[in-house]
């Protein structure tokens, strides 16, 4: 049996990736923030047997080292963060320290106490910023030009990784992963934030659904799909960096107009801008080509940009009893 150590284990891609791991037979174990509201700290991972957990924390180096030292594992993946891009802008310093020295943390502890682990590391679009190829895609080779503090912290966290594998000999992978939703992602990130008060408005809860710029264009994918990236990426034959991505980009105005209309309403009638919500630096695109793992790993997803709306606006129906 493989011991898998997860870090950010009760989010969205954490409990995603929690659930495939214990399919495929692993020990799974992991950190969480200690939190006052300690009712909703493991709510997406509630139900699931046999998963140990530990209060840790990257900014804690002592809590990394006695969970490596418990656990031992075989397969370390770093996805504890900051993860809101918006508000890194907010609170730049704790972004940065929990994002980029968060990782050197990790790794320093996994240098010295499971050097023979396999380790992931989740790194991201928005390292790329507005840095586009001729053809309209970002992929491993593009230029990285972040436009935010995360963005920055994850350029870090990506190059150090990197230094760590190639310094030490340490097998270590990043997955450069473009937008991933699911009905488990916060409610403050702009895919499940509009599903939701979609179906309120549908509902009569809300009246209005506040944004800011709906010219951004992303290229949307289901967790599931890239947890399974996660996965084949830890467990290739050599350590190496993919970008994971569905290849397709919609702007918010389009993500709008496709979860209104199947709730029969039209997102003109409550669609408020509100400046509060524009980043300070815009990132305008981002569409990944994600050739490298489709056809090293065998990696394909399942979902598309309609498919995973219905999902999320189906998992909304349910909690709000709409038909």
């Amino acid at each position: 049996m493989k011991t898998a150590f997860i870090t950010g284990i009760a989010g969205q891609d954490g409990s995603y990736l929690t659930e495939l791991l214990l399919k495929e037979g692993y020990r799974v174990t992991g950190i969480i923030r200690r939190n006052s509201v300690v009712e909703h700290q493991i709510d997406r991972i509630t139900g699931l047997k046999n998963v140990e957990i530990r209060y840790g924390d990257l900014l804690d180096e002592g809590s990394l080292q006695t969970a490596l030292l418990e656990f031992k594992p075989d397969e370390i993946y770093n996805l504890a963060a900051q993860s809101h891009v918006r508000i890194s802008s907010d609170i730049p310093q704790f972004t940065v320290a929990t994002n980029a020295n968060g990782t050197l943390n990790l790794l320093e502890a996994y240098k010295r106490f499971s050097p023979k682990a396999r380790f992931y590391q989740a790194s991201s679009s928005e390292m790329f910023g507005n840095s586009v190829d001729e053809d309209g895609y970002q992929r491993e080779t593009t230029p990285m030009n972040p436009v935010s503090p995360y963005g920055c912290a994850k350029v870090f966290s990506y190059n150090i990784t990197r230094h760590y594998r190639e310094a030490h000999g340490l097998f270590i992978s990043n997955g450069i992963l473009f937008n991933h939703e699911s009905p488990r992602r916060g409610s403050n990130f702009v895919t499940n934030k509009v599903v939701k008060t979609a179906v309120e408005i549908k509902k009569g809860i809300s009246e209005l659904l506040e944004l800011g710029n709906l010219d951004s264009y992303r290229d949307w994918g289901h967790s599931y799909d890239y947890v399974r990236a996660m996965h084949k990426i830890v467990n290739a034959e050599k350590p190496d960096d993919y970008v994971v991505a569905t290849g397709q980009t919609h702007s918010v105005r389009e993500l709008c107009e496709y979860v209104f209309s199947k709730l029969e309403l039209d997102y003109k009638n409550y669609l408020v801008q509100n400046p509060k919500f524009f980043r300070p630096q815009e990132l305008k695109y981002l569409k990944g080509d994600s050739y490298k793992i489709r056809s090293m790993l065998d990696w394909n997803p399942t979902y598309n940009f309609e498919t995973l709306l219905d999902d999320m606006i189906n998992h909304w129906k349910h909690i709000y009893n709409l038909p």
